[in-house]
């Protein structure tokens, strides 16, 4: 989730032509992207969550037409996205920390944020529905689809270890 907010920050400040610093991704840490020169900080801001909200949608909207096995591994994370997002948005226009900070710095209103917080994380709720039993959870009583356990267990292992070997601190 954190990798796809990020990204989003970067693009904004590419499409603003502002310079990207130091993209801080570690597992121990709040992520966050620094920006040089940026002469569109709202643009910045706001792009971080809609872009991480919006990208995962349309991934799993594709591999929903293409009709991808485990597609309910990529709803997960999608509904996961939407509720982080909204959550970090809606929760943070109380502590004004982080872009939620920028945000009403340079202009947004705060009930725009909390409307953002309350649609993502419904949204993310929404897509969350029903899927218990194949995680497990009610009438499976336990049974989850191993292949799908072992590749979402090998992706989390290898981004977990990208970013402790290759994300930046500090």
């Amino acid at each position: 989730m954190m990798i796809v907010h990020e990204s989003g920050h970067v693009i904004g400040a590419w499409a603003t032509g502002a310079k990207v610093q130091k993209v801080v991704l570690h597992p121990l840490e709040f992520s966050r992207t620094d920006v040089l020169a940026n002469r569109h900080p709202l643009t910045v801001a706001w792009a971080g969550p809609l872009l991480g909200s919006v990208l995962p949608l349309l991934a799993f909207a594709t591999a929903a037409a293409m009709r991808m096995p485990g597609l309910y591994v990529l709803r997960f994370f999608v509904g996961f996205c939407l509720v982080a997002n909204g959550a970090h948005i809606g929760g943070g226009s109380f502590d004004h920390v982080g872009d939620t900070r920028d945000m009403l710095l340079f202009g947004s209103p705060r009930w725009l944020l909390w409307m953002f917080g309350a649609a993502a994380v419904a949204s993310g709720l929404l897509l969350w529905n029903r899927l218990g039993p194949r995680f497990g959870l009610g009438p499976s009583r336990g049974r989850v689809n191993p292949v799908a356990a072992y590749v979402t267990l090998s992706l989390l292992a290898l981004m977990v270890a990208a970013e402790l070997l290759f994300g930046s601190t500090g």
